[in-house]
């Protein structure tokens, strides 16, 4: 993982690596590292110089600072990077050389200019956070402005900021796991029921994290630290008056979009490049049936230069063909070709049917010379819940169990990788905007996607039920239009208690029924506890008395299931890393997200708008030619392959649950989970991604305990970690969701 982690504190030294050099009471020394300052004079303040004792530091022995940590910024409010960041991607710059506490620092890829970076820092110090959030790429802004500490997040929330009191002050990370170490949180098995139980509903997850006493600040907020104590606040303007407002206008809102994704892609492709620095001095030598670019793969080395996934589907083919378009040379610098970008489709031959149409459209399209293909076949051995051993992720995710699958494909990748996630959750339109087209009164744009699922509801058989399929789908939008969102919530929290979870969902007809309420259940909300699920309810029902940003029902979940995607993403992104590798989502950007909220909701809900969009996006760019086909609605997640590979996996999985983590929490009963696996294996009707969710979580508990080691180093502990171990001699103890447990740490 790559990760920045600070702090703030009362006290004006906190103990760190950079502590600020002492001359006198003026303290005019200069700040650096390894124990000395530009001065050469000695570094006092810190942790290891308590000197009374009210110092915050006093119980401390040495100084406390990450593992294989770089120092950006020294005390009084210090700042690390963490991980294998590339020298671009960590920008630091000074408002003043007289001013050397008035700074900004920029993390990630971003397509600012150097006046771009003093500009926003000029106005950050006055305040306005907005221009920090407005430059093309995915980055995280920190900026300090004497002892005011600002860390910016971002719109969706693929760059979360994580914070912690500690210390008499306040540390903050984007990962929980490092803060987590740093006060040794246990469990917050209250929140692991609610990320089962409702996954895409923000009131019953809060800002909480699976470690007790880690919080989360929201997508759209930032976290200011003055001296220690801490404010969230919004940089992002939200209505939420349910009142009409003006249409947009459809051709500039397409417009805009385009902008922000060209901007997007330009930003990475005018990066550094980077080689890959895994790959040996020299070539193993020949292999038959291997080409150098094949054994590079098979050692799990990326290819140096810019590359995307082109699945066949419209997001990534978007992505490809921008990336090949712009100016310069997007593929590899040691390539003939040069200006090649390299595209990647996997084929996966365990369970070729349905995939047949994606493909040829993957061909059709990469025959364009701008573009080198490259199709990953792969069998059983690249099948869902295949190797289950894998790195411990920040926190759990359901594509811990695809994390092989997806690793085999970007292993054939270049060292940045455009992949086409999020487009699905920015610019479609969620089933519950329906109901905000009814409080604004625009009954007439109902017309085509009510149509649009009468017409798949007769070609799924059903075609007596189709005649009913408008009048049921107005009367669940109109009936969520008149919902309350303390209603919706009381409803849903109601819902869990009485234990009505398990409703079967089939078709697009069933999802935009289900999805039209203000909190559903997850798929996974079937197996939990009735202990659990009234936890969950508890949370839901304390949450109604918290109104959300947007109390339009359609705008609050579209921004929900963003928010869980892009949280998603970062597990992914985590699980399927490989080394030197970047994988860039550009829909995720702030600007494209931004530009997305601005097209009009009677354009977003019609059907077939997201490849209207981006067919809009390409034809501005110079690309008018697509395959028959293109922009049909995405295959549905391939439940063939899911039970072949639960079937292949199901004596590993039976073992995974024999005396699970999760029961032992009081989440699940042990007995009904193994029943649920046999089932999906023997292809009963079993919902497949709330077994995922399951597993995922029990594989993520398994691998944080199994852990060893820590974060930091200079602890006054010889050992710490961020959920310590149970007694070897002794069984986990069966708690409540509601009673995080306290576990010893192993003799």
């Amino acid at each position: 993982m790559r990760w920045l982690v600070g702090w703030s504190s009362i006290a004006a030294s906190f103990g760190t690596a950079g502590r600020v050099s002492g001359q006198g009471p003026s303290g005019q020394g200069g700040y650096g590292q390894g124990g000395y300052g530009e001065s050469g004079a000695p570094l006092h303040g810190g942790i290891a110089d308590a000197a009374h004792p009210g110092d915050p530091g006093v119980d401390a022995e040495r100084t406390v600072h990450p593992v294989g940590a770089q120092l950006l910024w020294g005390d009084p409010d210090p700042l690390w990077a963490v991980g294998d960041w590339r020298p671009d991607e960590i920008r630091t710059l000074t408002a003043d050389p007289a001013d050397p506490f008035t700074r900004l620092a920029v993390l990630g890829c971003c397509g600012a200019t150097d006046a771009e970076l003093r500009r926003a820092l000029y106005a950050a110090r006055g305040g306005a956070l907005r221009h920090l959030t407005q430059w093309p790429g995915s980055y995280t802004a920190v900026v300090q402005a004497g002892r005011r500490i600002t860390v910016v997040g971002d719109l969706a929330g693929a760059r979360p900021v994580f914070y912690t009191p500690w210390a008499s002050g306040t540390a903050y990370a984007t990962a929980a796991l490092p803060l987590a170490d740093l006060i040794e949180a246990q469990l917050d098995i209250g929140h692991l029921a609610a990320l089962l139980a409702c996954p895409d509903s923000p009131e019953a997850l809060g800002d909480g994290t699976p470690y007790a006493g880690v919080r989360r600040i929201p997508p759209g907020h930032a976290l200011i630290l003055r001296e220690g104590s801490r404010e969230i606040t919004g940089y992002e303007a939200v209505a939420s008056l349910a009142v009409a407002a003006p249409e947009a206008d459809a051709d500039r809102a397409v417009e805009g979009v385009r902008e922000a994704l060209v901007d997007a892609v330009r930003a990475r492709l005018t990066a550094p490049r980077h080689a890959p620095d895994t790959l040996p001095p020299y070539d193993p030598g020949p292999v038959p049936g291997m080409g150098p670019a094949d054994r590079r793969a098979a050692r799990g080395a990326p290819a140096p230069g810019v590359g995307a996934d082109l699945s066949g589907g419209s997001a990534s083919a978007t992505l490809a063909l921008l990336a090949a378009g712009l100016p310069g040379a997007p593929g590899s610098l040691a390539s003939p070709a040069g200006a090649r970008l390299l595209a990647v489709t996997f084929n996966d031959l365990a369970t070729p049917q349905g995939r047949e149409p994606e493909l040829e459209r993957a061909r059709a399209i990469a025959a364009d010379p701008r573009l080198h293909h490259v199709v990953v076949a792969a069998a059983e051995e690249a099948l869902p819940y295949a190797e289950l051993d894998g790195p411990l992720t920040d926190e759990p995710g359901p594509s811990l169990v695809f994390a092989a699958r997806e690793r085999r494909r970007l292993a054939a990748g270049s060292a940045d990788h455009f992949t086409g996630h999020g487009a699905r959750q920015v610019l479609d339109a969620h089933p519950a905007r329906m109901a905000d087209l009814l409080m604004d009164r625009r009954r007439r744009h109902l017309l085509r996607p009510v149509a649009a699922l009468a017409r798949s509801a007769s070609a799924s058989g059903a075609s007596g039920e189709s005649l009913l399929v408008p009048l049921t789908v107005y009367s669940a939008a109109r009936r969520l239009a008149r919902t309350s969102y303390r209603a919706g919530m009381e409803a849903a929290a109601a819902r869990l208690r009485e234990g009505g979870v398990t409703e079967r969902v089939s078709g697009p007809v069933g999802a935009s029924l289900a999805a039209l309420t203000w909190s559903r259940p997850g798929p996974a909300a079937g197996w939990l506890t009735g202990e659990a699920l009234a936890e969950v309810s508890i949370r839901l029902t304390a949450a109604a008395g918290r109104p959300p940003l947007s109390l339009r029902p359609g705008e609050a979940r579209a921004r929900a299931l963003l928010a869980r995607h892009a949280a998603d993403h970062r597990v992914f992104e985590q699980a399927v890393e490989v080394r030197s590798q970047r994988l860039h989502a550009p829909f995720l950007d702030n600007q494209v997200v931004r530009a997305a909220r601005a097209l009009p909701e009677s354009l977003r809900v019609q059907p077939g708008a997201r490849a209207a969009i981006l067919r809009s996006v390409l034809s501005s760019a110079g690309v008018r030619e697509l395959p028959p086909g293109w922009g049909v609605t995405a295959h549905a997640p391939n439940e063939t392959a899911t039970r072949l590979g639960l079937r292949a996996a199901l004596t590993e999985l039976l073992s995974l649950f024999a005396s699970p983590l999760l029961a032992d929490a009081g989440l699940i009963d042990a007995r009904v989970v193994q029943q649920a696996l046999l089932d999906a294996a023997d292809g009963r009707p079993v919902p497949l991604d709330g077994l995922a969710e399951l597993v995922s979580m029990e594989l993520w508990l398994h691998r944080l305990l199994a852990r060893r080691g820590t974060c930091w180093t200079g602890t006054s502990t010889a050992r710490r970690r961020a959920v310590p171990a149970p007694p070897s001699d002794a069984p986990l103890a069966r708690l409540g969701p509601g009673e995080p447990r306290r576990l010893r740490s192993g003799s």
